[in-house]
């Protein structure tokens, strides 16, 4: 049977799903997932997953995706950030029988990106993402998606999508922000530039960007003529946003708490981070339970925070009930113990005198940006690297002065400079283990560990024959010398 395609994969598959849930690195975890489509999500994409990692790591093929699959999480599409087209079709081909589809991740604005070169820092490069696009189109036996950023220039965005889905792209989300819209800049996503894309290319077609609301979903639809929402922090500080509704948070933290015990994630560091996005308003105010909140080491111990949370705000209704104002709403739209999005202040643009406040955050966003990609001079260093300058005075972030490393032949990863393998420490595991041998360098003692327990088990049997060995010996030797005295 040959794979469906577009729209009728969409229908089909997809079953015309509209309310989407991002994928979210850590975040977008299966207990999540479970939680959202119990509240109105109808599609899913899993974290984004590196291929390479994929590739090369069976215990990461199974933490994230392998030991995340249940029959209720579904249509479910996988997304991957790669720049290579056969690594990509590696990892496309070893997760295809878990999911619906897969996603290549073209939308990463993160420094982690670029210095990985992959999302969307692979924009401009169209002859390398036709070929990873088509050969995965030609190889899968499930279709390929992808998701995007647009171009300042909208008629460059429409060729961008244009060839994509020319490519094999069976399906486009196209998150409306530019490559630079991120952190203090992250501003508004411009719909114009999706309704374009939606009205130039005959597949189904998702937005992203500005969703906190569910009226948003329908607005945004109804503007932009796409057949699905995509939201991500919107659905992480409310992951009943597709319902509609804004429940009381420790409604959807206990929920969600009770969901991870029977899906746990891979790390407890999952869970935590989606506890601080629920209760984030409620935490601006009880900073001593914040820090509690990152402190405690145990599934019950977050549990416990969060029913401290729900006894505080419970408290405080109690009191306003009696007529007692606690404290104001203020800017928030509900009070801070009912679910609703996180607004990040919009930056203002220049005044005429290129003065003003909103100078000011465009100013610090530039500035940090040029720091990340400075020379490591000492006038141009980051805080963090400031800090680290002030410990160690001779310390030098020049990245021509930064120690050469060696890679590591299996992987590409630094090796190890005295390992006996001349490998990284992942790979030098490996093959000491296969090999049982030992590298001192890695501190991997395999060879050392086999011959203790091989000298325990001689010695312990050792000490159980001792009685039966001493009298095996005369026995045999008097048997002889009565058999050699007959003999004669």
């Amino acid at each position: 049977m040959s794979k469906l395609q577009g729209f009728e994969f969409w229908r089909t598959t997809l079953r015309e799903a509209r309310y989407v849930v991002a994928p979210m690195v850590d975040q977008s975890e299966l207990a999540w997932r479970l939680l959202s489509r119990r509240h109105g999500a109808q599609l899913c994409y899993t974290p984004m997953l590196h291929a390479q990692v994929f590739v090369r790591d069976a215990n990461y093929r199974r933490e994230n995706l392998y030991a995340e699959v249940c029959p209720e999480d579904r249509p479910l599409i996988t997304q991957f950030c790669a720049n290579d087209p056969e690594v990509f079709l590696q990892a496309a081909l070893l997760a295809q029988d878990h999911c619906d589809a897969i996603d290549l991740n073209l939308g990463c604005p993160q420094m982690i990106a670029k210095r990985g070169h992959y999302g969307v820092f692979l924009q401009d490069e169209w002859e390398l993402l036709e070929k990873m696009v088509k050969l995965a189109n030609e190889k899968l036996s499930v279709p390929i998606t992808c998701k995007i950023r647009v171009f300042q220039d909208v008629d460059r965005t429409v060729s961008y999508a244009q060839m994509l889905e020319k490519a094999g792209c069976q399906l486009l989300t196209v998150h409306g922000r530019t490559k630079d819209q991120k952190g203090a800049l992250t501003g508004i996503a411009d719909w114009e530039h999706i309704k374009a894309v939606r009205k130039a290319v005959s597949i189904p077609v998702f937005a992203n960007g500005n969703i906190q609301h569910l009226s948003d979903v329908e607005r945004c639809i109804q503007e932009t003529g796409v057949h699905g929402v995509m939201s991500a922090e919107g659905n992480l500080h409310n992951p009943a946003l597709f319902e509609g509704s804004s429940p009381p948070v420790w409604e959807m933290a206990e929920e969600y708490l009770e969901v991870v015990k029977q899906h746990p994630p891979c790390t407890l560091s999952f869970v935590r981070a989606h506890l601080f996005k629920l209760w984030h308003h409620t935490l601006q105010i009880h900073q001593d339970l914040r820090e509690e909140l990152a402190k405690v080491k145990n599934l019950e111990g977050l549990a416990e925070v969060s029913k401290q949370l729900r006894l505080r705000c419970q408290e405080e209704i109690a009191r306003e009930k009696e007529g007692i104002v606690v404290r104001p709403k203020g800017d928030l739209p509900f009070p801070h113990w009912m679910c609703q999005p996180y607004v990040r202040p919009t930056p203002k643009e220049l005044g005429p005198n290129g003065k003003g406040h909103g100078s000011e955050v465009r100013k610090t966003a530039s500035q940090k940006r040029a720091l990340e990609d400075s020379d490591g001079t000492p006038d141009a260093l980051s805080k963090n690297k400031q800090k680290k300058k002030a410990r160690n005075p001779h310390k030098n972030f020049c990245p021509e002065h930064k120690p050469k490393y060696m890679k590591c032949e299996q992987c590409g990863n630094p090796k190890g400079n005295k390992c006996v393998f001349d490998l990284c420490r992942a790979c030098c595991k490996k093959k000491a283990y296969k090999e049982v041998a030992d590298c001192p360098s890695h501190g991997l003692r395999f060879k050392t560990k086999a011959d203790r327990q091989r000298a325990e088990k001689e010695r312990a049997g050792g000490m159980q024959e001792t009685e039966p060995h001493d009298g095996s010996q005369v026995l045999p030797e008097t048997q002889n010398t009565e058999q050699g005295q007959s003999d004669f």
